[in-house]
Formats: structure tokens, C-alpha cells, sequence
């Protein structure tokens, strides 16, 4: 059983390191580009940021001044309990919001949409937003009592967008859409790049945009997508996404985007639906996973993309999508 104390308790060190410290992956992509961009201003912007990695994390202070809107995505495994159940769960996690709101502190950028009410501590209708997902045993015997606690600080302005393709448009569609997308997110900066870019495929719209944020947010930088055509589409559009002549914040330069993750989900037969999302400069997340018998443990890989959640049969015994791809 998981003690509910433990779970606010954790929440709130997950809140405080996402705001606070930038993730490996993502800092050791920006400094592959600092090294090789030559655009000045983009160079300036590159330092400034590195710069700034260290002195927030110096100083236990949040990394960028808007730090987003603060969202949790929750995987547990197939046998964990918790004390109080899902519900007790839910308000741990929106107390940890608020209190890590104050405590950071974070700035409360939550409001309601028409009389913009504001609780001064990022709760609200509908926010923060919690989302699950459940994993079966690693290897069969084995309990999976464990939950895993993501949270993620995104912006929730720019760096978005969705279009309805059709399978005429194919392969080449994709990729225009793709260029529109980063030259719209990146000539005025919108998109805080440079970014990691999330693209989801297929599903229906709603669903589309859950596969594209979630590209976005919950892999690491140089992971790929297990499909080997997809992983050499990931690559490619890396390389096309740096070829359009813009840098850090809009500026000339050569290092828009960090990595590009797509993720696919089955659609409608005369459909193509693909969404857009840059997960900014300020890639804020934070992961640990919360054992049966109360140990924690903190990481930055979401591990959230496993062969169980992409999986394509009804079944599950950890082989048959391994087959139905050869």
C-alpha cells in the first residue's frame, strides 16, 4: 500500500526539481548546438540560456519566469494500491500543485477563461490536468506495485497547431505541414526555441493532439520511435527543422529544433490527422517512481512510450507486436 503522504510529499519535490532543473537530455542537446551554431544573436541566446541553467539551479530559483502551466501524468502499475484510492490520489496532487505554487515558488498563471478567477496557486476547474495510464509486470511473476508520478510545467500559448491531412497527401503533406508549423512557431520567437518538437499521427483530432504533446513531453532527447521507418522520419526532420535558417528565439541561425519525436495512433480510413507541439527552451519535467513498500525513486526519463502503451492487439503478451512488425 502507497501512503498518501508520501505521494503529496513526492509531488512536491517533483514540482520543485521540473521548475527548477533542466533535464540531462535536454541540456546535453543544447550544448551540441551551442557548439556548432554560428549566428550570432542565436550564439548570444545559447550562452545566455546555459548561463542560466546553472545559476537557477545555483540558487533553487525557477528557470524561466513564466513556468508554465504545471500537469501530471500518472502510470501505474498493474497491482499498486493506494492508501485512499484514486480520488485521495487526485487531491494529493492538486495540494503538491498549490503548495509547490507558493513554495518554488511558481508564477500562477492558471485563471478561468471567461471571469479570469485566480486562486494564486495554479488549481482550478480542470487544472492542474491529471492523466493515467496503467503497465502491466516487467517479466511474468513479477508485481507491478509501483506508481509513476510525470510532472510537466508546458506553456500553454504558442508552439501548437493541427491540421486535418488526407492519406492522398502522404509522406510530403507531412512535411509541409511540418515546415509551416516552425516557420510559424519560429519568426517571432513563439515557440521559445530552440525545442523539442512532438508530432502526433492519426487518432481522431482530440486524440491527435494528446500524441503530439505527449511526443513532446514525455520522451528524452535521442530516443526513437521503436517503428524504424518512423525512428528515420524523426531523424530526417531533425535535420530539415535546422535547415530553415532560423535559431535560438527566432534569430538567424541553424538550431531550431533539439529532437523531433512522432508518435502514431490508428485514425479513420479517409483521414490523416497530424498536430504540431514545441515543448520549449525551458523543458521542465520531472519523474519518480513510488514503490509498493514506500521507496522512491527520481529520474527524468517519463519512460512513458513503452512496448505496452504503443501496443497495436487486443491481447497483450509482450510478443506479438514484435511479430506483427516483422
Amino acid at each position: 500500500m502507497i501512503p498518501i503522504n508520501t505521494i503529496q510529499k513526492t509531488a512536491e519535490t517533483l514540482m520543485d526539481k521540473a521548475a527548477i532543473e533542466i533535464p540531462l537530455d535536454y541540456l546535453s542537446g543544447l550544448k551540441r548546438a551551442a557548439e556548432t551554431e554560428d549566428g550570432d544573436l542565436s550564439s548570444f541566446v545559447l550562452q545566455a540560456m546555459l548561463e542560466n541553467y546553472e545559476a537557477a539551479k545555483q540558487d533553487r530559483r525557477a528557470m524561466c519566469g513564466d513556468t508554465g502551466c504545471p500537469r501530471w501524468y500518472v502510470k501505474s502499475g498493474n497491482d499498486a494500491q493506494i492508501e485512499g484510492g484514486m480520488v485521495a490520489l487526485e487531491t494529493a496532487l492538486r495540494r503538491a500543485t498549490a503548495n509547490a505554487t507558493n513554495g518554488v515558488p511558481l508564477r500562477p498563471n492558471r485563471v478561468h477563461p471567461l471571469w479570469r478567477t485566480d486562486h494564486d496557486n495554479n488549481v482550478g476547474i480542470g487544472a492542474p490536468e491529471i492523466k493515467y495510464v496503467f503497465e502491466p509486470a516487467a517479466a511474468e511473476g513479477e508485481k507491478a506495485d509501483w506508481i509513476d508520478l510525470i510532472t510537466v510545467h508546458k506553456g500553454g500559448l504558442f508552439g501548437t497547431d493541427y491540421r486535418m491531412l488526407f492519406p492522398s497527401d502522404g509522406i510530403e503533406g507531412i512535411k509541409r505541414f511540418y515546415l509551416d508549423c516552425l516557420v510559424a512557431f519560429g519568426k517571432r520567437g513563439l515557440a521559445c526555441q530552440p525545442a523539442i518538437i512532438g508530432i502526433g499521427l492519426g487518432g481522431s483530432k482530440d486524440t491527435c493532439m494528446v500524441l503530439g504533446k505527449r511526443a513532446a513531453c514525455l520522451r528524452t532527447v535521442g530516443s526513437r520511435n521503436s517503428d524504424a521507418k518512423i525512428a528515420a522520419l524523426e531523424d530526417e526532420f531533425i535535420e530539415m527543422g535546422n535547415s530553415i535558417g532560423m535559431g535560438a528565439m527566432g534569430f538567424v541561425g541553424k538550431n531550431m529544433v533539439i529532437d523531433c519525436n512522432i508518435e502514431v495512433g490508428y485514425c479513420h480510413t479517409g483521414g490523416m490527422q497530424m498536430s504540431v507541439h514545441a515543448f520549449c527552451l525551458s523543458s521542465r519535467r520531472a519523474v519518480a517512481r513510488i514503490h509498493g513498500d514506500g521507496r522512491v525513486e527520481y529520474r527524468t526519463d517519463p519512460d512513458w512510450f513503452t512496448d505496452y502503451q504503443r501496443r497495436e492487439t487486443v491481447d497483450w503478451d509482450g510478443h506479438t507486436i514484435l511479430e506483427a512488425a516483422e
